[in-house]
Parts: structure tokens; sequence; C-alpha cells
């Protein structure tokens, strides 16, 4: 699950910090948190200082939107909804299942992770996604495709 708190740092900072309109050095300090609690103030979402699923897809950042069990919200009772099996925005092992077929059905790797990728796939998120995520790409050389931050990240500890 993608979270970004105080303390955290680098690249998905730097763009979460961009739509703040705060420096975006990459580093989630006081400032970061500030101005995120007044924006989710200011948006009627809740009020943590965490930038979560439902904050980024608020915020215009599905490139950072990353669903697996554990997840909450909004954003996976769309997806939830998208896949047609009760939405109770509580990603669970149903909802990781059904991922897992829509991944499959669609020539993705089946991990039961909505990232990206797999939800630029969906009709509820892939008009919003194909641009974002493609914006907010690396091109992976080896395969010619566009990956996310999230996917270059998370591709790093992949072994």
């Amino acid at each position: 699950m993608t979270i970004l708190g105080k303390g955290m740092a680098g690249e998905p900072v730097k763009l979460l910090q961009k739509k703040l309109g705060v420096e975006a050095d990459g580093v989630f300090g006081p400032g970061t948190e500030k101005a995120l609690r007044e924006y989710q103030a200011k948006e009627k979402i809740d009020v943590d200082g965490l930038a979560g699923p439902d904050t980024f897809t608020h915020m215009g950042l599905p490139e950072l939107v990353y669903l697996t069990v554990g997840s909450r919200g909004e954003t996976v009772k769309k997806l939830q909804t998208e896949l047609g099996i009760t939405a109770d925005g509580v990603y669970g092992a149903g909802t990781a299942n059904a991922v897992k077929a829509f991944q499959k059905k669609n020539g993705l790797t089946e991990d039961g992770i909505a990232g990206p990728t797999t939800l630029a796939k969906t009709k509820t998120f892939g008009s919003v996604m194909n641009a974002s995520v493609i914006a907010g790409s690396i091109i992976d050389a080896g395969t010619k495709a566009a990956r996310s931050i999230w996917d270059t990240i998370t591709g790093a500890f992949k072994k």
C-alpha cells in the first residue's frame, strides 16, 4: 500500500509537493505535511497528513495509486465496483483475487496488486491513468513499455 508521510523522501514526494505548491525537494517534512493537511481540509478528505490512494486520486496523481491487501477507501470502492464485486472499500483477499483475474484477462502480471499499469486497463481509471501514467513514467528499455514510478521502485526489490 502506498502512503506518503512525514520523514519519507524520493520522487513520489516531489510529485506530491509540486501538486501542493510547496518546495519540491523530495523530502516530506513539516511544510509538506502542513500543506497536505490544509489541502485535505479544503477538499473535505480525511485530514491525517498522510497521502494515500484517495488523496492521490483526488489530487490528480493516479500514477502514485498503488492498491494492495490492507488498502481502504473510496478508490478501493471504485475498483471493486469496476470488478463487479462487493464494494466495501476494503482491499482483502477477495479483491486481490478479482484483481488477479482481471490482470490475467488483460495480459498483465498476476500479482493481485492494483498499481498504475493495472488501473490504466480499467474503464473507471483508464482515461485518467493513461495520460498521467505515461507523463509520470519511465520507459523500460528492455520492453519499451511505460513503467510508473512505483513499478520502477518496487521492481528494484523483486528478484
